[in-house]
């Protein structure tokens, strides 16, 4: 029960999506005039607004943190006319068309939060995404408000050289005190959310991309002088992704010049402003020395992730903040698409799949649980989750699937075509897949509606003497909150059978479409004993429970001619084994050290597949397969398994230690494997408690010419006691220290280290001079890094609930989203035993008592207590 105090807190009202009216008033026109200053920025706007429909309502001009200077309408002050409602600024107008003129001033400097305009070392940029551009000037800020930008910058020359805004240059020149101005045209309607600009001493890496219809782009990537090396992957990334969308989607970039700004301080990601891309610095800059592979691979993803938005979000937007899956789980999956085509299928299918098992099976099971397209919210920054994102992905996913790539593509054309220029809902995607494919989605609407990830049960029974199988199937969707009962989903499973004397399939594989809450395969003229093969490629993203013994599991793990498959097979393998081990003590690791044996030894596979193979499931990941979490247990269980594979198979480690070590850096799919498997092997030979380990994980911290060999060594000397682990630790501090991005790593290294004394170092650490709660990137790698190390956050001993609603309540006056993004990790407290899960609710109660809380903290902890 809460206190008195927590329970006397009540949330705002809820934005619903059903209550969804289109605007009062359009904004066809937009001009702004924009003298840029730190500390005291003044925007002039000039609005021409036309009313929408037959109503006599208000104008309607958000705003928040503004401080009002003047109003004209129609080129008059009519004081009468015009008041404010809170932060918002109301006008009554008579008659259809008007022109309004606002000015106001603006700090970007005390912008703590990190959305609008504010600075960040010495640049003045922007997010506007969700709801920013009101803190930039009075505004319909909506996204089903679409009008052509005209803005024009200007700021002192010698301190900000640098002035961009959406669209096209337009001119520029010189002005009086020192002072220029840039004027920027951009010709397509956009709502504000795409709103960009950005001021400041930038350099830029320039290129030219010729487009298929024999148009020249010039590009531009702009960043600090001394970061300029770093950022030729991302060109490369950009071109590649330009060229790649034209040839998967037939979609060609529109304007005459796209650049790319690289910030330090970014609450997410990046951002797809129409024409000017702002990024989090963390993925624009890399190179061997301070990117890993891994780091490597997020540049050039994310980097096509928001090119790829000129089509699905910017050409195309969404109506309300209740379709963000229309164009980020549509997008996310055009990127994952791309990087499989850029690298290894298999291996980025495993990539994306684990992401999503970390993060959005978890949300699917908890408090917060919703779906893709969700029904209401209090603070829509919230919904910015692995739900709309990645599972909005596997929805769209599954549609081409369904479709096939030739009706998919068909669709998501007539799409662009229908829609291009307007602001559309999920239904409207949905339906010209229907309409371009004749496809009737009726009941596939469900995976918009309803939350909880669908568990489906697979069973094999064979009649080997009759050549026949029966594939009994039954799904069912655990109740979520406010969705107690379900209705059956549409999931296509990819099936075959394989041969258990030959291992060769057995007829082709095929697309199987459970839309029941039962349904049945039969398969005939088999003529050996079947193995099942199931929900190949990751076809749904579900739970599955099957009849495959533990033979079964290795067998398919050696033989599946899909290599997801074979992972998924190694996986479960692994799973069973650990979760028997924690619910009755069993300790049979045979099957599974067999199993990655055979995996090791198989010429057949690369590297990158072993090493992911051979990895066992995260804590966390065992957790979810659990009534009652108990984080100690299952860490026992799992360090056990991990010693036993590294004791037993010692020499197959050795050798693939050897065998992977590297010359010189590379970025190829083949060097970036062997890198992997140098890590993993050197990881399981520190599990087996080899007395050399220290030694050569530090001689490869020493001699490494990457920073994935590198950062990979620190990470196992990380865990460990040896005199090496300071020393390394220091090493890297003292030559990267200068670098934040790598920092960083440094401190993320330490807050997911294994080792008992980890939640009393993490709390050191935030005390270190060089962590700041300022900069989400450094909050990130320190705060957000323990919060998913299990065993060391939910240490009753260590104090790590504490520590994190401490964090949260110092992050949210300063910024109310990275605090927020704090709070699911206390918020799945019913999922732990008694005793911690008493902890942690404590601290969810403190936190909902404190006065003052954002709208963002205080939806998620509500959310998360109810």
């Amino acid at each position: 029960m809460l206190d008195a105090n927590a329970a006397a807190v009540t949330p705002p009202a809820a934005i619903r999506r059903e209550d969804y009216r289109p605007p009062d008033w359009l904004v066809p026109e937009i001009a702004l005039d924009v003298s840029l200053d730190p500390a005291h920025t003044r925007v002039k706007a000039r609005l021409t607004v036309r009313r929408n429909g037959e109503h006599r309502r208000a104008l309607h001009l958000d705003g928040d943190g503004l401080i009002p200077i003047g109003v004209l309408i129609d080129g008059e002050e009519l004081h009468d006319s015009w008041r404010m409602d809170g932060p918002a600024l109301v006008i009554d107008l008579s008659g259809t068309d008007h022109l309004i003129e606002t000015e106001v001033e603006i700090s970007p400097a005390a912008n703590s939060a990190l959305m609008g305009l504010y600075e960040s070392n010495g640049l003045l940029c922007t997010q506007c995404e969700a709801e920013g551009f009101r803190r930039i000037t009075f505004f319909p800020d909506r996204p089903d408000v679409l009008s052509r930008y005209t803005v024009r910058m200007e700021a002192d020359k010698a301190r900000f050289p640098i002035l961009l805004a959406n669209g096209d240059p337009v001119d520029t020149g010189d002005l009086a005190a020192g002072k220029h101005y840039a004027l920027w045209r951009d010709p397509f309607p956009k709502p504000c959310y795409l709103f960009a600009m950005v001021a400041g001493d930038l350099v830029a890496n320039c290129q030219v991309f010729t487009t298929r219809s024999g148009r020249d782009i010039d590009l531009g990537i702009w960043v600090r002088a001394g970061d300029l090396p770093k950022t030729d992957h991302a060109m490369a990334a950009l071109k590649a992704s330009m060229a790649w969308d034209e040839r998967v989607y037939g979609r060609e970039y529109d304007l005459a010049i796209f650049n790319i700004v690289a910030v330090s301080d970014f609450n997410f990601g990046a951002m797809e402003n129409k024409g000017l891309n702002i990024f989090n610095s963390r993925y624009i800059l890399a190179d061997p020395d301070t990117a890993t592979d891994a780091d490597f691979d997020a540049v050039a993803g994310v980097v096509a992730h928001e090119y790829f938005h000129n089509w699905s979000g910017n050409r195309v937007t969404c109506r309300d903040w209740f379709q963000l899956s229309l164009k980020e789980g549509f997008t996310v999956f055009r990127d994952q698409q791309f990087s499989a085509d850029q690298g290894s299928p298999a291996v980025k299918r495993i990539e994306d799949v684990r992401a999503l098992r970390a993060a959005q099976f978890p949300e699917d099971a908890g408090p917060l649980a919703h779906p893709i397209r969700p029904e209401s919210y209090i603070e829509i920054s919230n919904f910015y989750t692995a739900t709309v994102y990645n599972k909005g992905a596997e929805v769209i996913r599954m549609l081409h699937a369904l479709l096939g790539p030739e009706g998919f593509r068909a669709g998501t054309d007539l799409y662009f075509e229908r829609h291009d220029g307007h602001a559309a809902t999920c239904e409207d995607f949905v339906v010209a897949l229907e309409d371009a494919t004749g496809a009737d989605l009726t009941q596939f609407r469900l995976w918009y509606t309803q939350a909880g990830t669908p568990r489906v049960t697979a069973s094999l029974e064979h009649d080997v003497p009759g050549g026949r199988a029966r594939l009994k199937l039954s799904q069912t969707i655990p109740p979520t909150p406010g969705q107690p009962d379900k209705q059956p989903m549409v999931i296509p499973l990819r099936v075959a059978l394989l041969g258990e004397r030959s291992g060769n399939p057995m007829g082709p594989e095929q697309l199987i479409t459970l839309d029941a809450s039962e349904g049945e395969v039969l398969f005939d003229g088999l003529t050996e004993r079947p193995i099942l093969s199931i929900n190949r490629g990751f076809s749904a993203p579900i739970v599955l429970q099957s009849n495959r013994s533990a033979s079964e599991l290795a067998f398919l793990s050696a033989h599946d001619n899909d290599p997801f498959a074979r992972y998924e097979a190694m996986q479960q393998l692994m799973l069973d084994t650990l979760i028997a081990g924690v619910a009755k003590g069993g300790n049979d690791h045979g099957p599974v050290i067999e199993a990655i044996r055979d995996t090791l030894t198989d010429p057949a596979l690369d590297a990158a597949f072993i090493a992911e193979a051979v990895l066992l499931p995260s804590e966390a990941l065992i957790g979810d397969q659990l009534a009652e979490v108990d984080p100690e247990k299952i860490a026992a269980v799992r360090e056990a398994l991990r010693a036993d594979i590294g004791t037993t198979l010692e020499d197959d480690w050795r050798d693939a230690y050897a065998r992977s070590r590297a010359n010189r850096f590379e970025y190829t799919p083949t060097a970036k494997g062997a890198r992997r498997m140098h890590t993993v092997a050197l990881g399981y030979l520190a599990a087996s408690g080899a007395q050399d380990t220290a030694r050569l994980a530090y001689e490869q911290f020493a001699a490494a010419d990457n920073m994935t060999d590198r950062q990979g060594a620190l990470g196992v000397l990380a865990n460990g006691t040896a005199a090496e682990r300071e020393t390394a630790l220091d090493e890297f501090y003292q030559r990267y220290r200068q670098d934040p991005l790598v920092l960083d790593k440094w401190f993320t290294a330490q807050a997911l280290s294994t080792r008992a004394d980890t939640p009393a170092a993490v709390e050191k650490l935030s005390r270190h001079p060089d962590f700041t709660i300022a900069n989400p990137n450094r909050l990130r790698s320190l705060v957000n890094a323990f919060a998913v190390n299990q065993r060391a956050f939910h240490d009753l001993a260590g104090g790590g609930y504490r520590f994190l609603a401490d964090m949260i309540l110092a992050v949210d006056p300063r910024n109310p989203q990275s605090a927020a993004r704090l709070v699911p990790s206390l918020g799945r407290w019913r999922r732990f035993e008694p005793k911690r899960a008493a902890a942690m609710r404590a601290e969810l109660e403190r936190i909902l008592a404190t006065p003052g809380l954002s709208k963002d903290v205080l939806e998620q902890v509500s959310k998360s207590l109810n």
